[in-house]
């Protein structure tokens, strides 16, 4: 039987950049574009467009590096439209997205989804269908993937709803983070009789604890004070599900944020510093087993 390899990459903001970290390192040992390397790659959000720039616009590792640089985190997350006195009593988006669009067209220009090598899905969800929407290489090939990266990284209070086509679509964060059992499902109807081996990359895991006696009394803004969007990212369930039916075929690399900010959008020196470092401990606790699982 032959093996098929899937890239699973978790959505999680600027903390995309511990990702992007270890993904070069890892290219780096392989010596091999990473885009050659697996035959499938599933992302939400952040990691979307990492899977698309590494499968459709064909990005090394360094290049991953570029495209997460601190100028460009600084451009997506462009000046923002909250007035700070009013915190989340605001009406509109944190960011009007325009600065993301940018960056997308630099990078990938007129590429689609079905510019990709190997098969490419991207977790979205349709507000109006309410339900989880897969925007992939095979099904939806005409998609540009800056309709496809705006779609996917719309996070609800931070960014619009993007609209694709007549549909409307946020953040796949929504409902699967961890998008490494979509991934799955897809990868074994393009290859069902093919060995699956999966490299699932996280973006750090907030484990600061909330106060339970307090929490009774939160309404909707004490909740969103105390990351209620966090909370529904953060579900270690996919993982533990994977790693139950995938066994050794299955590689999971992420860790608790420790000094990292948990807010989605913080792009000060010192935070995407620590991001920085997160990623290159992950190299040093998982990088070995990363690249056996490409054996």
């Amino acid at each position: 039987m032959d093996n098929r390899y899937l890239l699973s990459l978790d959505g999680g903001g600027v903390r995309e950049l511990a990702s992007v970290t270890f993904l070069a390192k890892l290219e780096k040992a392989l010596g091999k574009p990473l885009y050659e390397q697996f035959d499938f790659f599933m992302g939400t959000s952040a990691g979307a467009i990492t899977a698309m720039a590494l499968s459709a616009a064909r990005m090394s590792g360094e290049d991953l590096l570029e495209f997460w640089s601190e100028k460009n985190l600084e451009k997506m997350a462009n000046a923002s439209l909250w007035d700070s006195r009013l915190g989340l009593m605001q009406t509109n988006p944190k960011y009007d997205g325009e600065g993301k669009k940018e960056v997308f067209k630099k990078y990938f220009g007129n590429l689609k989804l079905g510019d990709a090598r190997g098969g490419l899905a991207v977790m979205s969800y349709d507000i109006e269908q309410r339900k989880p929407l897969l925007l992939t290489s095979y099904n939806n090939a005409n998609i540009s993937l800056i309709d496809a990266g705006n779609a996917t990284s719309a996070a609800p209070i931070y960014y619009p709803t993007a609209q694709v086509g007549n549909r409307y679509l946020i953040d796949g964060g929504i409902v699967a983070n961890n998008p490494v059992l979509h991934g799955y499902a897809e990868i074994k109807k393009l290859y069902p009789d093919s060995n699956i081996k999966i490299l699932s990359v996280g973006t750090g895991l907030n484990k600061r604890p909330l106060r339970g006696k307090a929490s009774q009394k939160w309404g909707l803004i004490g909740w969103l004070m105390h990351d209620l969007f966090g909370l529904m990212l953060e579900s270690s369930l996919d993982h533990e599900i994977a790693e139950e039916i995938i066994g050794k075929d299955y590689v999971r690399v992420n860790s608790p944020l420790g000094k990292i900010n948990r807010r989605l959008d913080d792009n000060n020196k010192k935070n995407l510093e620590n991001i920085r470092k997160m990623g290159e401990s992950w190299w040093e606790d998982f990088g070995a087993s990363a690249v056996n699982l490409m054996k």
